[in-house]
């Protein structure tokens, strides 16, 4: 055993102590390349554990809004730090999956064009398992939306303009 896997089995004794002493059911500790996560199990509970998963950044692409036939394209395109700013951008609440539509296969909730009241479905995001509504903030036109179906965003990523 080498010096540095001894030292990460004392580190992960000591977090294993810690989460008896405090009652916790988990702890996780991440430092630059290192990453620890100590779990508790308790009787007549099945425990699975899975490898860590390293991942890239993948790249971006700029998002693609398509205006309505007839329209007049804007002067220049918007920056995402100016749609951010712009009040009639909503941005995503959370990290997940935007999804457009209910269903696979079904209509779009929205498009461009679209007339919305505030509160009405304008997407959905799952996070965790779980499907999360995301509302108009505001009534107006849909006239852009920032996203793909089914692509990752991120926490304050402008997702849909309404003017």
């Amino acid at each position: 055993m080498t010096k540095s896997s001894q030292v990460d089995q004392d580190l992960i004794r000591a977090i294993a102590d810690l989460l008896n002493k405090e009652d916790l059911a988990e702890i996780e500790i991440e430092q630059e390349d290192f990453r620890v996560r100590v779990t508790r199990s308790y009787p007549n509970e099945v425990v699975t554990y899975a490898a860590p998963q390293y991942y890239a950044p993948s790249p971006q692409a700029a998002p693609v809004s398509i205006a309505p036939a007839g329209s007049v394209p804007a002067a220049a395109p918007a920056t995402i730090e100016d749609l951010a700013s712009n009040p009639g951008t909503l941005t995503s609440p959370m990290v997940g999956t935007a999804y457009s539509s209910p269903e696979p296969g079904k209509a779009s909730f929205v498009e461009v064009g679209t007339k919305v009241t505030e509160g009405q479905t304008l997407l959905i995001i799952e996070a965790m398992k779980t499907m999360n509504q995301i509302p108009a903030h505001r009534s107006g036109t849909v006239t852009r939306i920032l996203f793909k179906d089914a692509q990752p965003v991120e926490y304050g990523e402008p997702l849909v303009v309404i003017e």
